[in-house]
């Protein structure tokens, strides 16, 4: 029987153990925690999970889950981090994942070996036919340039919990991507004071509109034929019908594609003055920032929220997928020239469900295996990398944090096309 590894049990790595299972393929999971969920888990003792207490989903639970196992009757549209966790927990139990998950195991080395693959851990060396890489890619934190010159609180997004430790602080969070906006919003209430650092154009989505979620406006009304410069165009009216105008909150309206952001409560603290916005920052010095406007202000505490680094350590460099802020993977999912290794989760998902994307990611991997689907050859592989590389160029900001964005409906489409792909 031939032999997989996953690394990882949070919900890539669940569904990777699931579907390879299903299709006949022997699985061992390794997991550095006690638990199953990953960054879902608050207080995961693997230590990577950046949860804070109001953590949410962000998109809806029904678009959000696997799609054989929807969340339970009654759970709220955008559950918090607690009702995923037990979701996942009852993926693992219903398809007993469980007895197949070495917990409290850290991988040391992936290495290839013969035909496969050599997968060493802190107790123990196994051999596997297939290896697939469900680390996740929020485990090690971004820091600003800047970070080392602040002479107050300093930490990151990845760090923060909940907001007593603020209260009473003037405290400047750097971002405005989602983290950036759920902890403006969670801790204004008790700060002196609280200041978003906006280097980036952003376009605020209200969570619901009409009474539904937002995704469901927009599926109803975007066009898979629509122009991107159209669908951004309804995005901004639906936007300003919501929250105005960006620029009378102190942020910038984006004038190219950017990864949608948020929080059902923001805007109504920027409406009651709990939090303002600043563009970027230009320099530190001691307790005091200087804003690219040339305006100064001086904090007790920054919090950057200025993204991750994935980190695959166990990975020779010349094996990891890893340069710079790109990942060289085909499809998201296949390191081109080193059959077997496949990696899943490594990804930022431009609304829609990143779960149901993993087990769309885990299926083609699990029919490759088979032979159910085939690949191109090496060389056509790394083109078409190069070719995805060149569409985020155009499509996105200039920007590090765009490096592992998708637009979900393309790259489900994709993958679809590349299951039916016939085997060599």
């Amino acid at each position: 029987m031939r032999r997989a590894a996953v690394i990882g049990a949070g919900a890539a790595g669940l569904c990777a153990a699931r579907h390879l299972r299903s299709a006949g393929l022997d699985v061992t999971v390794y997991e550095l925690g006690s638990r199953v969920g990953g960054l879902w888990v608050y207080g995961n003792d693997n230590g990577m999970s950046p949860a804070y207490r109001s953590l949410h989903l962000n998109s809806e639970n029904r678009v959000t889950a696997y799609p054989d196992f929807p969340f339970p009757d009654g759970t709220p549209l955008y559950p918090d981090h607690a009702g995923v966790a037990a979701y996942l927990q009852g993926y693992a139990e219903q398809f007993d994942l469980t007895p197949l998950i070495r917990f409290r195991t850290r991988v040391r080395a992936v290495e290839a070996e013969g035909a496969g693959w050599r997968v060493v851990t802190d107790t123990e060396v196994g051999t596997f036919d297939v290896v697939v890489v469900a680390s996740g890619h929020q485990g090690v934190p971004k820091h600003p340039p800047f970070a080392g010159d602040f002479a107050g609180e300093y930490l990151h997004s990845h760090a923060y919990r909940e907001p007593e430790p603020f209260r009473g602080k003037r405290v400047l969070v750097v971002g405005v991507g989602n983290s950036a906006c759920d902890i403006a919003a969670d801790i204004c209430p008790v700060t002196a004071s609280c200041t978003m650092a906006a280097r980036s154009p952003v376009l605020m989505m209200p969570r619901m509109v009409f009474g539904v979620p937002t995704s469901r406006l927009l599926a109803r009304i975007e066009k898979p034929w629509m122009p991107w410069p159209v669908r951004r165009r309804i995005r901004e009216l639906i936007s300003r019908a919501v929250n105005g105008r960006m620029e009378q909150w102190g942020f910038r309206t984006p004038a190219t594609r950017t990864h949608p952001a948020g929080h059902h409560l923001l805007m109504s603290q920027f409406v009651w003055g709990r939090v303002t916005a600043r563009p970027g920052i230009a320099a530190v010095a001691g307790r005091t920032v200087t804003f690219e406007d040339g305006n100064t202000a001086e904090y007790d505490t920054i919090i950057a929220a200025t993204g991750y680094d994935v980190d695959l350590p166990f990975l020779a460099p010349e094996i990891s997928p890893v340069r710079g802020h790109w990942l060289d993977l085909y499809c998201r999912v296949v390191r081109p020239g080193y059959p077997g290794l496949y990696f899943a989760g490594f990804f930022n998902v431009t609304g829609g469900g990143n779960i149901r994307m993993m087990d769309d990611q885990a299926t083609w991997i699990a029919a490759i295996e088979t032979g159910r689907a085939g690949l191109p050859d090496q060389a056509n592989m790394e083109a078409g990398i190069q070719t995805e590389r060149r569409a985020i160029r155009a499509l996105y900001p200039d920007s590090a944090r765009y490096g592992l964005e998708l637009d979900p409906a393309q790259y489900r489409r994709q993958l679809a096309t590349e299951l039916r792909r016939p085997a060599a």
